[in-house]
Order: C-alpha cells, then structure tokens, then sequence
C-alpha cells in the first residue's frame, strides 16, 4: 500500500451475537488483516457494545473482501469511505473565512 494513494474508510461492524464472539476470535486469531489493509483505530458503542466503527486505509477497497469473508459469519459490515473535516470543506466549496471551522 502507497500512503499517497490510501483512502480511508469508518468501518461500521454490527455484531450478530452480541461481542463476545467477535472477542473470542479475536483473542484466539487477532483481527485478521490482510496484507494492504490498516487498522488505525476503533471506538464500541458504549451503550449497547453491538457496534464497532473502525477507522481503517487501503489503496484498494478489494482488500476488504478476504476480511469480511473471516468475520462475516460474526459481523454485517457497513464500509464507507471517509475524508477529514478540511478535505471536504475543500471538495464542497465552502467558504469560512479562509479556515475550516472547528469542532
């Protein structure tokens, strides 16, 4: 993977059975990745721990399919590809005074 062709992606996992599946196999195997997918970071629902969203790169979205293909029987996937707040100020057009408004 080239970083300058990397996009990333929120990576919404939905657990089929609850969590702990997904932290048994998890523990047993890790997560599973393959060459040319990152993982960079991931937050849990914090009211229900049914849902993960993941921040993950790859210079090809094929790379997500051998991933899904180990966890889908645990997982429905929802992949959506994703820019900062200063890209798609950028894309958009808008315009904030010459900066990107803060958070």
């Amino acid at each position: 993977m080239t970083r300058a062709n990397a996009v990333r992606y929120m990576v919404i996992e939905t657990y089929r059975a609850g969590p702990g599946p997904v932290y048994a196999r998890a523990a047993a195997q890790g997560r599973m990745l393959p060459a040319g997918l990152r993982f960079i970071d991931s937050w849990v629902d914090g009211d229900r721990l049914d849902r993960c969203f993941q921040l993950m790169e790859t210079d090809d979205r094929a790379t997500f399919e051998p991933w899904i293909a180990a966890w889908a029987d645990l997982v429905a996937f929802e992949i959506v590809p994703v820019v900062d707040r200063a890209e798609a100020a950028a894309r958009s057009g808008a315009q904030f005074g010459g900066r990107v408004p803060a958070d």
